[in-house]
């Protein structure tokens, strides 16, 4: 096999590996509370910690891949993240395990990155890199299918730690193919400057806003540390826009924004992401604290799911070449929205059977509307640097999956105490709240119809991301305007 094919396996490999850490603990959860004995504060920082540094570290990431060379960041990120899988699975204490998985989100800021911007440098032919691209996505949605499964049958039958050890012998195998077999690139600035001050103010803004997400409905929401950490986050989100549009060399160009594919297309990537991270987490919990579901069993739940979600990415293409992408982005969000009402139906008793059309649907839909999304936010970007594109469109999904599980776990919080305080029982109290959260989703999701609708309405086929296609000097200077501005690409010669 030729040595480009080998540098997919290794970085799909590490993509499986950080996507799959991502849901893997959440069937586990209940587990890892009751040895560590977590609140339920603590179990959200357990996965928002490594959301946190993942998303907040992403952008610096992707900059230092395209400067010091993406081969070497991705062989550090995975250097970082496989040891620290295995600090995780040793830690003894809540506060142990928290902050290991803080360190994980930095390794796999350093790695996830890396992977599509190698992806990008090693395949010339415009129909391999596709195709490659192709087999790099179904890869991240086996993650999402394996991950509660595997995550259920450990946590069932050994230690939890196991969940975390899983990554170390994928670590090490992935490392020397890596090696071996995987070339060095660059991106084309020449700069080695990093933006300090635009790191620093967007990881205040958004350590400030998490914190005040999941302590606010234990400490209150009008109290002065809950206030003060909200209006901490806007001034610091406001200082990182004046930093950004002011520096030479800034992290994220803030005219990007004014592109209406770019922004829209964004904002409808981060309701995917919320929905995604949110039903992942607190259907855990509804599965095995309510329905008394094991953990292998509510990972059987999952399973369904995302091989839906597979398959429908698989088709996605052809449907968004013949009714556009901002219809198909528009139906994937209504049929997630199906799934989700089908969810919020579901009471005390529900069967494994009872759960399964809203499992179906929610996939269905989240794999239909991913790709082309996908693929049209990418063409609005600039093609200097795709370590730094890969990063901002990772992150912009890392940081709404942060906040769903924060939003949607204060909205259920507040809810499932004030039906405690009424009398009503623990069961029925926190259905109460869980089916408020999906409320929120449910809601995001309707909007996000029609900002896809607005926002993407004159991309009408799926393209190859301007990322991937072979530059020439004219089409480098267009690029610098929105891509609907520019000269139209020949979208049948790009197509699988």
């Amino acid at each position: 096999m030729p040595r480009r094919w080998w540098t997919l396996v290794a970085v799909s490999l590490a993509t499986f590996m950080t996507y799959l850490d991502n849901n893997i603990v959440n069937v586990a959860i209940p587990t890892i509370q009751r040895s560590l004995h977590l609140s339920v504060a603590g179990l959200e920082w357990v996965v928002s910690g490594y959301v946190l540094v993942f998303a907040g570290l992403m952008l610096v990431g992707g900059r230092l891949a395209d400067v010091y060379g993406r081969r070497r960041v991705f062989l550090v990120g995975l250097s970082v993240f496989t040891l620290s899988s295995l600090a995780a699975g040793l830690a003894g204490s809540g506060g142990m395990l928290i902050a290991f998985r803080a360190v994980q989100g930095l390794g796999a800021a350093l790695l996830v990155p890396t992977t599509l911007a190698i992806i990008l440098a090693t395949f010339d032919d415009a129909r391999e890199r596709v195709r490659a691209i192709g087999i790099w996505t179904a890869i991240s949605a086996l993650a999402l299918a394996f991950g509660p499964l595997i995550g259920g049958f450990i946590s069932q039958n050994w230690h939890w730690g196991w969940i975390f050890f899983i990554n170390v012998p994928v670590g090490a195998v992935t490392f020397a193919m890596a090696v071996a077999w995987m070339a060095e690139s660059h991106g084309r600035s020449a700069s080695r400057r990093l933006d300090i001050p635009g790191l620093a103010s967007s990881a205040v803004a958004l350590f400030a806003l998490t914190y005040a997400l999941i302590e606010g409905h234990t400490k209150g929401w009008t109290s002065a540390q809950i206030l003060g950490s909200f209006a901490l986050a806007a001034a610091a989100a406001v200082v990182f826009a004046l930093v950004e549009a002011r520096t030479q060399r800034p992290m994220v160009q803030i005219s990007l924004f004014r592109s209406r594919v770019f922004s829209g297309g964004t904002l409808v990537m981060m309701m995917w992401a919320f929905g995604i991270f949110g039903i992942y987490f607190f259907t855990s919990l509804y599965l095995q604290g309510i329905l008394g579901f094991s953990p292998v069993k509510a990972g059987l739940a999952f399973l369904p799911m995302a091989l839906v979600l597979a398959i429908s990415a698989g088709i996605s293409e052809p449907v968004a070449a013949r009714i556009g992408a901002h219809r198909t982005v528009a139906l994937g969000l209504a049929v997630m929205l199906a799934g989700l009402y089908l969810f919020a139906r579901q009471g005390l008793h529900a069967t494994y059977l009872d759960l399964m059309p809203g499992f179906g649907l929610f996939g269905a839909g989240a794999g239909l509307m991913n790709a082309p999304l996908t693929n049209s936010v990418l063409e609005s970007m600039p093609a200097d640097r795709s370590g730094v594109a890969s990063a901002l469109l990772n992150a912009s999904r890392e940081v709404a999956g942060l906040l769903g599980i924060t939003v949607i776990g204060a909205v259920l919080s507040s809810r499932q105490g004030a039906a405690l305080r009424s009398g009503v029982a623990p069961a029925p109290a926190f259905l109460d709240g869980y089916h408020a959260g999906l409320t929120v989703t449910i809601t995001l999701i309707g909007t996000g119809i029609a900002v896809a609708l607005v926002a993407l309405r004159r991309i009408t086929r799926p393209a190859v991301p301007a990322t991937l296609l072979p530059r020439e000097p004219a089409v480098e200077t267009m690029r610098k305007t929105e891509i609907e501005e520019a000269r139209p690409l020949d979208h049948a010669s790009t197509a699988r």
